[in-house]
């Protein structure tokens, strides 16, 4: 379906990404409308000119494999705040990485990760994230109850997997959760964010610095040893690299556990049907990632040359948000799109590990931490039940990545 471009006269005017959530779970009512009568929408954006907002599954799925459309951009979030730091600072305190960069630059970073990902490497991790996985719910059945899920289980698991992977000591993991914590946030000021920025960069210099005199067996090793053979790699990209695998490694994962437990656990308790059908574990994940897709204001995209976006004209310049979880609850897509369905058939072509060259590197690690997060409490805790109501759990309205600020739960020990 093609929606033609607009009459300036009566073309409509831009407005402010919605981000209002009427539950803690349904992203905000307006995406509907908008889906159905503009699906590349004006968009005011909080500084600079407006944009386009784009939020119909096929849309949002062609925009992310365009090549017309860069990742570059000055800020990861300029679309839900105005960008407190300029260009030059954001150049200074953390080069062009993943997500910031187009090929031919994108390809060569990713390959300099790409082996710690493969689904040989990720097998070989089996058993060390099952061994994670049974210490952390050992604590949560012996511990004080009601626990809170995500600071017993589901943070530190993918926190100390990615660590581990990475070659960043566990016991800096308050050092480094607090610093992700400042970085996704969208309440910070000026300084306090350069601030978090600043000893985030600092803090992984000398990480690699560390590297240097006693290796391990780990990706940031890995990087300082290609480094000796590779003289363009620069410890600044190494720590870029390092930063966004550190803080996408457990940031993500820990929430799409915490959102996953909460919705088998909220009424009608699918947490007893997924029980006793340990096969749809695998769905469960899926499903979360379509329904509840963590990252809740979309990416930012810039159109390198003109170019029309499902019948809208775009210039060159233009930023174009391209909104995942508004593209994952599209009704043409998914029938039925608001309801969570572990039986969904095709719920793996949900967005929310995005799409063509920015593809999530970490999927297959995500997925694997996730079902035996999963597989195993659905074992040991049977009678797992929240410990509040679901509609009052706190989640992060505030922040780029959408999930349980606290899950309180109980169990029959």
């Amino acid at each position: 379906m093609s929606t033609p471009s607009a009459d300036p006269d009566t073309a409509p005017s831009p407005r402010p990404l919605p981000v209002d959530r009427p539950t803690p779970l349904e992203p905000p009512s307006d995406f509907r409308l908008l889906r159905t009568e503009l699906p590349v929408a004006p968009l005011a954006f909080p500084d600079g000119p407006p944009g386009w907002l784009v939020t119909r599954y096929d849309d949002v799925r062609a925009a992310l494999a365009d090549p017309r459309l860069s990742s570059r951009r000055p800020h990861l979030n300029s679309h839900v705040r105005p960008s407190l730091i300029t260009t030059e600072e954001m150049a200074r305190l953390r080069p062009s990485d993943l997500l910031t960069s187009d090929p031919p630059e994108h390809t060569r970073l990713r390959r300099l990760v790409t082996g710690q990902f493969t689904a040989r490497r990720i097998n070989q991790l089996a058993p060390r994230i099952q061994d994670i996985v049974d210490q952390h719910l050992d604590a949560l059945a012996t511990g004080p109850r009601p626990a809170d899920l995500m600071a017993t289980v589901a943070l530190p698991v993918p926190s100390l997997a990615i660590s581990e992977l990475l070659g960043v000591p566990f016991t800096d993991r308050d050092q480094y959760q607090r610093l992700t914590a400042e970085l996704l946030s969208l309440d910070r000021t000026r300084d306090q964010l350069l601030a978090s920025k600043a000893e985030m960069k600092t803090y992984l210099l000398g990480l690699i610095q560390a590297k240097r005199t006693e290796p391990g067996d780990d990706l940031l090793s890995g990087l300082v040893h290609t480094q000796a053979d590779d003289p363009t790699l620069t410890d600044d990209e190494i720590a870029a690299l390092a930063q966004l695998i550190l803080i996408a490694g457990h940031e993500t994962t820990a929430n799409v556990t915490g959102l996953a437990v909460l919705l088998l656990l909220r009424p009608p308790r699918l947490w007893d049907t997924v029980r006793d059908q340990p096969q749809l574990v695998d769905a469960v994940i899926e499903e979360t990632l379509r329904y509840a897709t963590v990252l809740q204001f979309g990416l930012l995209r810039v159109a390198r040359e003109p170019l029309t976006l499902a019948g809208q004209d775009v210039r060159a310049g233009d930023r174009i948000v391209l909104h995942l979880p508004a593209a994952n609850r599209d009704p043409d897509r998914f029938p039925d799109p608001d309801r969570f369905d572990p039986h969904r058939p095709d719920a793996t072509k949900h967005l929310g590990f995005g799409h063509g060259p920015h593809h999530c590197l970490g999927d297959q690690l995500a997925r694997l931490e996730l079902r035996t997060l999963l597989a195993t409490m659905l074992d040991r805790f049977p009678d797992l039940r929240l410990a509040c109501d679901p509609d009052r759990i706190p989640t992060h309205r505030h922040r780029v990545v959408h999930g349980p600020a606290h899950l309180p739960v109980d169990f029959t020990p």
